[in-house]
C-alpha cells in the first residue's frame, strides 16, 4: 500500500487516525505499533515476521548493551552481533541474487537463483534500527525499556516505506510525550496534500513522458528527445520522492512526531556537493555520521579522506540497489565530489552562478542516466545520443510533439523545484490575512480533489523508491 492510493487515502488513513485519536494516551504507542504492522502486512504479510524479529532482536540488544555498559567485552559482542545480523538480513534479501549472478559470471558457473521479493522498506528500517543500536553503544542515547514504544519507532508507518531515515534521538521524547494541536494537525494535513499533489499531479504525469522516451530504441532518439526524456525523469524521481517524504512528514505531524527534512531544493544547486546536501538528506546524514566520521572523516589527511569518500559513495550506490549501475552511479558522484573538494569548488565559486548551475544540472542529468538504466552499455549509448556522438539528429516531429504537449508541465515542474512557490504563498498570507484564512483551505481542497480525480482516472501510479 502506498500513500498515493485511494485505498490508503479514503479507507486505511481515516480509520487509522480515528482509532489512534480515540485511544487513551497510554495506548497510543500500542495502537500505532499495531496499525503500522497492518500497514506493512498489507503488501508483504510473510515478511512481517522479519520486521518483528528485527524489532525484538535490537530491543534486546539495546537493553543488554545499556545494562552491561561497564562490561566492555560483553557490550562489544552484543554490538557486533547486532550489526552482523542486521546486515546479514539486508544482504540476503537485497543482494543474494546479485552476488550469485556475479559469481556465475566470474567463474562461469550456473548456480540457480531463486528470485526473492524485496521486503518493503527494508533498507530504511534496517538503517534505522542499526542507528539506534550504534547510538546506545556509543552512549548517545539510553536504551528504550518499553518494547511497545521501541516497536512503534521501528515500524512507524508514515516513514516505514521510504523514510526519511529517523534516528531514535530525533523522536525519543515524542515517543513518550506528544501532543497534537489543531494548528499542528492542520500543518501536517497541508504538508501531506502538497506531497500528494507533487507525487500524483507532477511526478506521475511527467513520468509518462519518460516512459515513452525510455522505451524508444536508441537509434530512433534525437539529441533533444534524449535530453527531454532524462530531464523528465529527473523531475519524476524528485517529485516522486520529495512528495512521498512530505506526505510522511505530514502524517508524522498529525500523530505528534517531527521527522527530519529530506529535501532542500537540490535542483537549484551550484555544485554537486551542494546538490547532495539537499537531496535525500537523511541518508547522507546517516552515512556521514555512521560511516564517514567513524572511518576518520577528513581528520587524517587527504589520502584517507579520499578513501573514506570512496567507501561512502560505493556504499551509497549499493544501498540504492543490487546492480552495478547503482554502484557506478555512486562512484560517479563520489569522484565528482572528490574533484570538487580538491580543486573544482573554488573555480565554481569564482565563476558566474549560471555557469556553475548549468554545470551542476548537466552532471546530475548524466548521473540519472546511470541510475535508471540497468545495463552500462545502454546508459553509455543514451549519453552518447544526448551529446550527438551516435550520429543522432537534433530533433524531429516526435521531439516537437513531446515539447509542445509537455511545455506547461515542464514550466510548472521548474517552478515547483524552487523555493518561489513557498515564498509566494507565505508572502500572500502574510500581507493579506483574510486571503490566507479563506484562500489557503480552498487551495488545499482543490489540490486534494485534483489528486483524487487523477487517481480515479489513471492507472500509472508507480513509486520509484519502493525498490530500494
Amino acid at each position: 500500500m502506498v500513500f498515493s492510493s485511494l485505498i490508503f487515502l479514503y479507507v486505511f488513513f481515516p480509520l487509522a487516525l480515528c482509532l489512534y485519536y480515540l485511544s487513551p494516551k497510554t495506548l497510543k504507542n500500542f495502537v500505532l505499533f499495531v496499525i503500522s504492522l497492518i500497514f506493512y502486512a498489507w503488501g508483504e504479510p510473510v515478511y512481517i515476521v522479519i520486521m518483528i524479529f528485527s524489532t525484538v532482536f535490537d530491543y534486546i540488544n539495546g537493553v543488554l548493551i545499556d545494562k552491561y555498559k561497564n562490561k566492555k567485552i560483553i557490550r562489544k559482542v552484543l554490538f557486533i552481533q547486532s550489526i552482523i545480523i542486521n546486515l546479514a538480513i539486508l544482504g540476503f534479501f537485497k543482494y543474494y541474487g546479485f552476488v550469485v549472478d556475479n559469481i556465475n559470471t566470474i567463474f562461469h558457473l550456473d548456480i540457480e537463483v531463486e528470485t526473492l521479493p524485496l521486503p518493503i522498506g527494508i533498507s530504511f528500517y534496517t538503517f534505522q534500527t542499526m542507528s539506534y543500536v550504534i547510538d546506545v553503544y556509543l552512549g548517545k542515547v539510553r536504551a528504550e525499556k518499553n518494547i511497545i514504544a521501541f516497536g512503534a519507532y521501528i515500524t512507524m508507518f508514515p516513514q516505514l516505506v521510504a523514510g526519511p531515515i529517523v534516528k531514535y534521538s530525533d523522536i525519543e521524547q515524542s515517543l513518550h510525550d506528544r501532543k497534537v494541536t489543531f494548528d499542528r494537525f492542520g500543518e501536517g494535513m497541508e504538508l501531506f496534500i502538497r506531497g500528494l499533489a507533487l507525487k500524483v499531479l507532477l511526478a506521475n504525469n511527467i513520468g509518462l513522458l519518460w516512459v515513452s522516451v525510455k522505451t524508444t530504441p536508441l537509434d530512433e532518439l534525437t539529441i533533444l528527445t534524449a535530453w527531454t526524456g532524462i530531464i523528465a525523469f529527473a523531475f519524476q524521481i524528485y517529485f516522486d520522492f520529495r512528495g512521498y517524504s512530505a506526505m510522511a512528514q505530514g502524517l508524522g505531524k498529525m500523530i505528534g512526531f517531527d521527522f527530519p527534512e529530506n529535501f532542500n531544493y537540490p535542483y537549484i544547486s551550484k555544485s554537486v556537493t551542494e546538490f547532495w546536501r539537499g537531496w535525500h538528506i537523511s541518508l547522507g546524514s546517516w552515512f556521514r555520521e555512521y560511516v564517514y566520521i567513524p572511518l576518520g572523516g577528513n581528520r587524517a589527511g587527504i589520502l584517507q579522506q579520499l578513501r573514506n569518500l570512496f567507501i561512502v559513495w560505493f556504499l551509497t550506490g549499493l544501498w540504492h540497489g543490487a546492480s552495478w549501475n547503482f554502484v557506478i552511479w555512486g562512484l560517479y558522484f563520489g569522484l565528482l565530489i572528490t574533484l570538487e573538494k580538491v580543486f573544482l569548488l573554488k573555480y565554481l565559486k569564482g565563476c558566474f552562478p549560471i555557469i556553475a548551475h548549468v554545470y551542476t544540472l548537466c552532471i546530475i542529468l548524466i548521473g540519472w542516466v546511470f541510475f535508471e538504466f540497468d545495463h552500462l552499455s545502454v546508459a553509455i549509448g543514451y549519453i552518447g545520443t544526448m551529446f550527438g556522438v551516435n550520429q543522432s539528429i537534433l530533433l524531429d516531429n516526435t521531439t516537437l510533439y513531446y515539447l509542445t504537449t509537455n511545455c506547461l508541465l515542464f514550466i510548472i515542474s521548474v517552478f515547483c523545484s524552487t523555493p518561489f512557490p513557498k515564498r509566494l504563498l507565505e508572502q500572500m498570507i502574510g500581507n493579506t490575512k483574510w486571503l490566507g484564512a479563506i484562500g489557503t483551505p480552498i487551495f488545499y481542497v482543490i489540490l486534494a480533489v485534483l489528486s483524487t480525480a487523477y487517481l480515479v482516472n489513471d492507472t500509472y501510479n508507480p513509486f520509484l523508491y519502493f525498490r530500494f
